[in-house]
């Protein structure tokens, strides 16, 4: 099959912008889908060809298969690329892409739909000899929860069988506690994902979130292109991501590798895909899930081996062979990746929609920015609040964060809160600097972290302080406040106050 004329991106903002500039890349026609409220995004602009598909809510725009389809018939297109969330991971939207004639860019629709089954692809890795959490591989009754979890022995976590992202998630410390969570955990996996069926696993305490990039063609050859560290989570979503992971000696890394293959084989997976696992203290490993889809941090493993991710499931999904072997792979340095969100992260990461009325990006060596807006864009509150993604590379991972540290302090948002005062907080963290932590590392070392903002008002009249009294020293300082992102205003403030609080 030769390569594709053209393809439609089924999605929006930075990753739509990011599969965009790789079709231009390999001269390929790029098509764009917007809803009302992204009639004027940068995905928009930057694609060659882009075409209304609804109304702002995502149930009746990017998630509206037919009208995709529709749009992908008009604009002559052979694929479609569905990037990650919205219909990325939907088994039902990969067969009408199949039933049309027009190739889904991912992998087949079997695939998609055994391993977007948690208890299928528990299943499936037991086949392939995968290490499994003690649990369960088939859906429970109310009953049989209880009855399991007096039997694993708490604590547990109840897992919706169709879940993802964190929902229908569950942590059940006690047999008093398990009414309320079966009630929670159903009646969240059902609204997500219209199953409410829950499995069970056994906790494992204070673990390490590790995922292995794979890419397998269509002729059945894979590689795995090395980990990713994912343990910087916040309501079980990755914030911070970064390779190599530090714990993770050769000979570990090459057997996670080789059980992330295995498990791709048994499932019958071709494309680009993340086999995740969990960690214990004691580094044993334990399959946890198969992400059938470009992951968002995909740009860690891209910054550190040179592959081009997308280019390579452009290339899969055309019937042509990997380009490579797992001897060409050969990572170098560390990268680190930070997603950006408009989001406040001192009011448990709540969103903040709103118009980008400023923006400063940063750049330099071994700096990578994967931006979705520009100055004056809006961020609605539709959809995933993510911004912009950084991405660092360092000839080690000192330097990595060296370079975060500069990259941050670089990058300014006004008009919507950020994320970015969290990551600066992060890359000046020792536990962090150690290597030394788990997926609990926001729960509790950021809300240490974050002692003494229990009283803004407080914090807001040292600020200002701080403000008047540099400003009349005739210190240059830029408008706005620190949970803008403007770095600036963001050091006086914590400068004043460090000397206030000794």
């Amino acid at each position: 099959m030769a390569l594709f004329k053209k393809i439609l991106i089924a999605n929006r903002s930075e990753i739509a912008v990011r599969i965009i500039r790789a079709c231009r890349e390999m001269g390929i026609g790029a098509v764009a889908v917007y809803s009302d409220i992204d009639r004027d995004s940068l995905h928009v602009r930057l694609a060659q060809e882009a075409y209304h598909i609804g109304p702002s809510p995502a149930s009746e725009s990017y998630l509206n298969i037919e009208k995709i389809i529709e749009v992908a018939k008009k604009a002559g297109c052979q694929a479609i690329h569905p990037g990650y969330g919205f219909l990325a991971e939907n088994s039902q939207f990969a067969k009408r892409c199949e039933e049309e004639g027009i190739v889904f860019i991912g992998p087949p629709r079997e695939a998609i739909e055994a391993m977007g089954s948690k208890t299928v692809a528990r299943q499936t890795a037991m086949k392939a000899g995968a290490p499994l959490i003690p649990g369960t591989l088939e859906p429970l009754s109310d009953e049989e929860i209880v009855a399991k979890a007096k039997e694993i022995g708490f604590p547990v976590m109840l897992k919706a069988v169709s879940g993802g992202g964190g929902k229908g998630m569950r942590l059940v410390h006690s047999e008093d506690e398990i009414e309320s969570a079966v009630r929670m955990a159903r009646s969240e996996a059902g609204s997500a994902f219209s199953d409410d069926s829950l499995y069970l696993e056994k906790y494992i305490e204070n673990p390490r979130h590790v995922e292995m990039q794979i890419l397998v063609d269509r002729q059945g050859n894979g590689v795995y292109l090395g980990e990713r560290e994912c343990s910087i989570q916040r309501r079980h979503q990755k914030v911070i991501e970064e390779t190599p992971a530090m714990m993770l000696t050769p000979e570990l890394r090459k057997k996670m590798g080789e059980t992330a293959l295995k498990v791709a084989a048994a499932a019958g997976y071709y494309s680009a895909g993340t086999v995740e696992f969990l960690m214990d203290a004691n580094n044993n490993f334990y399959f946890l899930e198969v992400n059938t889809r470009l992951q968002v941090e995909h740009p860690v493993t891209e910054m550190v081996t040179g592959i081009d991710i997308v280019k390579e499931m452009i290339r899969i999904a055309a019937g042509e062979p990997l380009s490579i072997s797992q001897e060409d792979v050969q990572p170098k340095g560390a990268a680190i990746e930070c997603r950006i969100y408009a989001e406040d992260p001192y009011n448990n990461f709540m969103p903040s929609p709103g118009t980008i009325t400023g923006l400063r990006l940063p750049g330099g060596p071994g700096v990578r920015v994967d931006l979705g807006v520009f100055e004056g864009a809006q961020v609605p509150l539709e959809y995933d609040p993510i911004i912009a993604k950084l991405i660092v590379w360092g000839k080690d991972r000192p330097e990595a964060v060296e370079r975060a540290r500069r990259a941050l302090d670089e990058f300014m948002v006004k008009g919507v809160k950020t994320t970015l005062p969290f990551h600066r907080k992060v890359m000046e963290n020792p536990i962090f600097l150690s290597g030394e932590f788990d997926t609990t590392f926001i729960d509790t070392i950021f809300k240490k972290l974050d002692e003494g903002r229990e009283n803004r008002y407080q914090d807001l009249a040292i600020a200002v302080a701080a403000i008047a009294e540099e400003s009349s020293e005739g210190t240059r300082v830029e408008k706005g406040a620190p949970s803008t992102g403007e770095c600036n205003m963001w050091k006086l403030y914590t400068r004043r106050l460090q000397m206030m609080r000794g």
